[in-house]
C-alpha cells in the first residue's frame, strides 16, 4: 500500500497547521518548509477546505488554519477524502482483465489487507502526530515562534 502524493502533501500540511495551531500561515510556508511545489499544495489546500479540514481565507489577515482542534481531525477521514477512488488491483474493478479474476483468494485477502489499514489510520488524530513533537517540527519546519499578546 502506498499513499499518493497528494494525500502525503495533506497530512503534512495539517502536521505544519497543528505544530502552530490558531496561527494563519500561507501556503508558501508550506510549501517552501517542505520543498514543494506550491501550485501543487493549492489544489490540496482547496480539497482540504472543501472538505473542511482547513480554513482558508484570502487578501490581509488571511491564510490557512486547522478547521477544527487536531485532536477532531481523524487520519483515516483525511486518507479518505484525499485518496481517489481506485482500485488496489485490476480483481478490484469489475472490468479487470485478471484471467483468474473471481476465483481465487487473492482479491479477499488484499481487500482485508486494505480495510486493517485504514482501520489503522481511524486509531489516530491528527493530535496523536504531533503529539509531544511541537518543539521538534517547530524547529524541523523552520516555524517561528510568535510571541502572542
Amino acid at each position: 500500500m502506498r499513499l499518493t502524493q497528494y494525500t502525503d502533501f495533506a497530512l503534512r500540511t495539517l502536521i505544519y497547521l497543528a505544530v502552530d495551531a490558531g496561527r494563519r500561515h500561507t501556503i508558501r510556508d508550506v510549501a517552501d518548509a517542505y520543498g514543494i511545489s506550491r501550485h501543487h499544495l493549492t489544489k490540496v489546500v482547496q480539497h482540504l477546505h472543501h472538505h473542511g479540514f482547513v480554513d482558508a481565507a484570502r487578501g490581509k489577515g488571511g491564510g490557512l488554519t486547522l478547521a477544527r482542534p487536531a485532536a477532531d481531525i481523524v487520519v483515516g477521514d483525511v486518507f479518505r477524502k484525499m485518496e481517489t477512488p481506485s482500485p488496489l488491483v485490476e480483481c478490484f474493478d469489475r472490468n479487470g482483465n485478471c484471467a483468474i479474476q473471481g476465483n481465487c483468494g487473492l482479491t479477499r485477502a488484499l481487500r482485508e489487507a486494505l480495510e486493517a489499514f485504514v482501520t489503522t489510520l481511524d486509531g489516530y488524530t491528527l493530535e496523536d502526530l504531533v503529539d509531544n513533537r511541537q518543539r521538534q517540527l517547530r524547529e524541523l519546519l523552520r516555524i517561528p515562534l510568535v510571541e502572542r499578546p
